[in-house]
């Protein structure tokens, strides 16, 4: 992310610049939009398609000797509308943290251009990651999916979903398309955009694939790990930018990574491999919901595995990385310590001799006479 500066001459109007430095009001002023066709008749029907989360479905629910509604949700293309809404929602979230926590905390910390744009990337995802953590995990304990690993596949197809986990896939969703305009607004380095377009594809891909699919217990699970070694990750990014001794957490964060890629390639084939291999329920069926067949499951797995040892590969070249800047610190400190006795020692030898008039033109010439 480039560093911003503030310049106080207005740029013309729909320019590059102006959009770029009133963005977040612009998308403000779209959102808001939104908000105000809710309060007219004639509007109410399409904004609410933006707004609120669509395919209602109602069961009612036997507890005891009272029949109790219970309202559910599954997915379809309306969802796009609503994913739309909430990426402008994330815009304008973004710009928030990024002008009154992060640039503050930069104009105290002084950071050179190359650590700025990685501690304002560390700061927004920190906030996104931490957020997203403590959202999947009170839905996976609500849900009752942890105690109960087998409800990852029992049942399938999960078309069925409560409001928290499926307003939790739009969010996941908007957030993550949300990241492609911001490469534009916060003007990121043209060497940097190829790296931030695959890591944000591999998100889409992965969370889009869970949610349409019916994987979205899986999926939830998954992300709730990752997310956390993630966290991890940046938040040590941050701990080491304003002290470069401190490490820690780059070394609990490598096994932890680690870990999360084996656990993660471990409840994949359990739950797509195993599980669902051996439901009952086989075929497609799209009206149903149904993707039990070899072909998709292969495809899940494949498209699971290539990404984790693509990520596994990241990890190694990061490392080898950090070890070889660590084993060429201790001899670049010699050379300097070396270089720096020589000069001293040169130094002193001048000295001594411009001190004995050795090298003085006036005792050359009293050693000729």
């Amino acid at each position: 992310m480039g560093i911003r500066k503030k310049n106080n001459k207005t740029p013309p109007v729909l320019s590059h610049e102006f959009v770029i430095q009133n963005h977040a009001d612009i998308v403000s002023c779209v959102a808001m939009l939104f908000l105000l066709g809710l309060m007219f008749e004639i509007t109410s029907k399409i904004a609410v398609f933006f707004i609120t989360v669509q395919y209602n479905v109602t069961i009612t629910a036997n507890e005891g000797a009272e029949e109790t509604p219970v309202n559910y949700f599954h997915h379809g293309l309306k969802d796009v509308a609503t994913v739309f809404f909430y990426m402008l929602v994330a815009i304008i979230m973004h710009a928030i943290i990024q002008e009154y926590i992060l640039d503050k905390i930069n104009r105290k910390m002084h950071f050179s251009k190359t650590k700025h744009s990685k501690f304002n990337e560390s700061g927004q995802l920190i906030a996104f990651y931490l957020f997203s953590c403590a959202w999947g995990a009170s839905i996976l304990i609500s849900e009752n999916i942890l105690p109960n690993p087998i409800s990852l596949w029992e049942g399938y197809p999960h078309t069925l979903m409560s409001f928290q986990m499926k307003f939790y896939y739009i969010c996941q969703l908007g957030y993550w398309f949300h990241a492609l305009p911001e490469l534009y607004f916060q003007k990121i380095k043209k060497e940097d955009i190829p790296r931030q377009l695959v890591y944000i594809s591999l998100y889409l891909v992965h969370v889009a694939g869970a949610y349409i699919l019916n994987l979205n217990r899986l999926g939830v699970v998954l992300l709730v790990l990752h997310y956390f070694v993630e966290l991890l990750f940046h938040v040590s990014r941050i701990v080491y930018f304003s002290n470069e001794e401190r490490q820690t957490g780059f070394s609990v964060w490598a096994v932890l990574f680690v870990l999360a890629r084996l656990l993660t390639l471990s409840l994949s084939v359990l739950t797509v491999g195993f599980g669902l291999a051996g439901s009952e329920r086989q075929g497609l069926d799209l009206a149903e919901g149904n993707y039990n067949v070899l072909l998709v499951r292969v495809t899940v797995l494949a498209a699971i595995c290539i990404t984790q040892a693509f990520m596994m590969w990241k990890f190694i070249n990061f490392q080898l990385r950090r070890w070889r800047e660590h084993a060429q610190a201790p001899s670049i400190k010699k050379k300097s310590s070396s270089s720096k006795g020589k000069s001293r020692k040169a130094n002193g030898v001048n000295g001594s001799l411009s001190a004995n008039g050795a090298d003085s033109p006036r005792a050359k010439k009293d050693k000729s006479s």
